[in-house]
């Protein structure tokens, strides 16, 4: 049922005019007063007593006039108001309109995908199709796309080796480079090739420059002297670096070559593809000379002005050698000071780190305090910190080492290298 109620205007409801008994009219009328009529109407009434459609647009309208008409604003301030307002809501349908075809582009992409892909089957959740659906806007998954990172080449690199067993010579040729990537904002780059061995590192050979080139062509040799029986122990590394004249070069990629898995009996010449040196950490052994205590007192007041100096040992040679400041005036010195050593995997176990306390003169000869070893084949103490350097990579393994005078730490290395 439909209720409207309405006021209309009341009319004097007037009775029959009233007689007399001899049918005479009295001298005075009868009126009623006004009153408020409610009628309800059915919907499915054929007659409408009520005000008509536009009778109530306009007292819609005019009771919505005299709203704003109360509202203590000047006109122009309701017409900026109502502009707006208005222009919010156009905002708000085009956005609306923008997102969905949006959606309907990500579907049509998302079917390319796949079906170019052969993505896995689609049976799953809503979660799965959604993910499907992103996958499907590149065509790969997260898997295929860090394959793909890590098959991003870097170059190659053409080389020769020959070694010559009359002169105890291995002669590296650099021949040229293919393919390098662009490390310059021009697209190209400035390569040239280190060569060095390791683990002395003692030589090193740098070709020439080849300026704005990814294919230089080197044809350039370096000659290593090494008696062939340690060789083995060795390690030829060709680095391709890109020069830059105002700042550190780049390196763009390596060759890593184990002596002692190359067969040297006839001359080689081949290409390999670039390393990349991101792994350069993990082949370097890093030794931190911490603190000292209760030294032995070397000078005549009673102290000493104690530095530590550090070698890398194999087979009896000295491949490398470093030292810490000196610490005046104490027998308690503190330095944590670290150094590091470029040493292939499959060396670690043939290395020795010798470390010798000095007291530092400055007439005359520095005088050794104590001397250590470390090292696989070191005494117990000193072997088990090795070993638990090995075992546990890229974790320091801090422990203290007695002294020991320097005359039996030579006389215990000598006997271990006869050995060998």
């Amino acid at each position: 049922m439909k209720w409207n109620l309405f006021k209309k205007k009341a009319e004097p409801m007037v009775g029959p005019e009233p007689t007399g008994p001899d049918g005479t009219h009295p001298s005075h009328t009868m009126t009623m007063t006004p009153a408020l009529v409610i009628s309800t109407l059915a919907d499915n009434s054929t007659e409408s007593e009520g005000p008509s459609k536009n009778d109530m647009f306009e007292e819609i309208k005019s009771k919505f006039l005299n709203e704003i008409d109360k509202i203590p604003l000047p006109p122009w301030a309701l017409i900026a108001i109502a502009v707006v307002a208005a222009l919010l809501v156009l905002t708000c349908c085009f956005c609306i309109i923008k997102k969905c075809c949006c959606k309907k582009k990500k579907n049509k992409k998302g079917k390319k995908g796949k079906d170019g892909f052969n993505m896995k089957n689609m049976q799953g959740d809503t979660h799965q199709d959604d993910d499907d659906e992103e996958e499907g806007e590149t065509g790969l998954t997260e898997e295929e796309k860090e394959e793909e990172k890590e098959e991003e080449k870097l170059g190659k690199l053409q080389y020769s080796l020959d070694y010559d067993f009359q002169d105890n010579k291995l002669t590296v040729g650099i021949l040229q480079c293919a393919d390098l990537i662009s490390m310059d904002s021009g697209g190209t780059s400035d390569p040239y090739v280190k060569v060095f061995m390791l683990p002395d590192k003692k030589k090193k050979f740098d070709t020439k420059v080849h300026k704005k080139t990814l294919n230089p062509v080197f044809n350039e040799s370096f000659v290593f002297k090494v008696p062939y029986q340690d060789l083995g122990g060795k390690t030829l590394v060709m680095s391709v670096y890109d020069y830059d004249r105002f700042s550190k070069h780049d390196i763009i990629g390596e060759v890593k070559l184990p002596m002692n898995t190359i067969d040297l009996g006839q001359p080689i010449e081949e290409w390999r593809d670039l390393d990349s040196v991101e792994k350069e950490e993990a082949r370097k052994l890093t030794v931190c000379i911490l603190e000292a205590k209760n030294l032995k007192k070397m000078d005549v007041g009673g102290l000493s002005d104690p530095y530590v100096k550090i070698q890398l040992l194999q087979n009896g040679k000295r491949l490398k050698k470093k030292k810490t400041t000196v610490k005046k005036n104490t027998l308690n010195p503190y330095y944590n000071e670290s150094f590091s050593f470029e040493i292939p995997l499959e060396q670690m176990q043939k290395i020795i780190v010798a470390v010798t306390v000095f007291d530092y003169d400055k007439i005359g000869k520095n005088d050794a305090i104590g001397k250590i070893f470390i090292g696989s084949k070191a005494a117990a103490t000193s072997s088990k910190h090795w070993c638990d350097m090995l075992t546990n990579p890229r974790r320091p393994i801090a422990q203290w080492h007695p002294l020991q005078p320097e005359e039996d730490i030579d006389g215990a290395l000598a006997a271990l290298w006869a050995k060998k």
